[in-house]
């Protein structure tokens, strides 16, 4: 194949099904930005290292420049747009609006969709298991602080509706 051969990819995105025509070489994060419209996913380093271009693929969170459009064929992508649309994140959200855990918002949306992440996972995390977790997206701005107290808090919050819904049902 050739640089510029374009292969036809049908997959899910943010619940839409979406056939398009992708350069084979074109990353994910590329075609979601200049194809879909959808620039919540940022670019920052391009190798990988950053998670300023975090997606989840078939549920699972993976740096979309690593990714190429054609690879997606058959599965479901989700972007910090569909998590937001869908609420799913919506008290993540507030969480780190209330804290300040955003400041210049390039990392957020990576940020948002890694922690969510460790909430569906593991859901009563500790700070370091946090902190861990959430270490391959990087802030300039926060120090973190503020983002593992929101992460904290929401699970916490989770947590204790989970327990009070399960009360009220023994």
């Amino acid at each position: 194949m050739d640089m510029n051969d374009i292969l036809e990819t049908t997959f899910t995105l943010n619940g839409e099904t979406v056939t398009r025509r992708v350069p084979v070489r074109q990353n994910l994060v590329d075609f979601l930005r200049e194809a879909m419209g959808l620039t919540g996913t940022h670019i920052g380093c391009e190798h990988g290292v950053c998670g300023a271009c975090t997606v989840r693929i078939n549920g699972e969170i993976v740096r979309g420049c690593l990714v190429l459009a054609v690879q997606v064929e058959g599965r479901s992508v989700e972007t910090i747009e569909g998590l937001t649309d869908s609420g799913e994140i919506a008290d993540l959200q507030q969480a780190f609006h209330t804290r300040n855990a955003l400041q210049c918002g390039f990392c957020t949306p990576g940020m948002l969709l890694t922690a969510q992440d460790l909430a569906r996972k593991s859901p009563q995390a500790s700070r370091e298991e946090i902190r861990e977790h959430i270490a391959g997206n990087l802030c300039r701005c926060t120090g973190y602080q503020a983002i593992v107290d929101a992460v904290v808090s929401v699970m916490r919050k989770r947590c204790e509706a989970a327990a009070d819904g399960n009360s009220r049902h023994d």
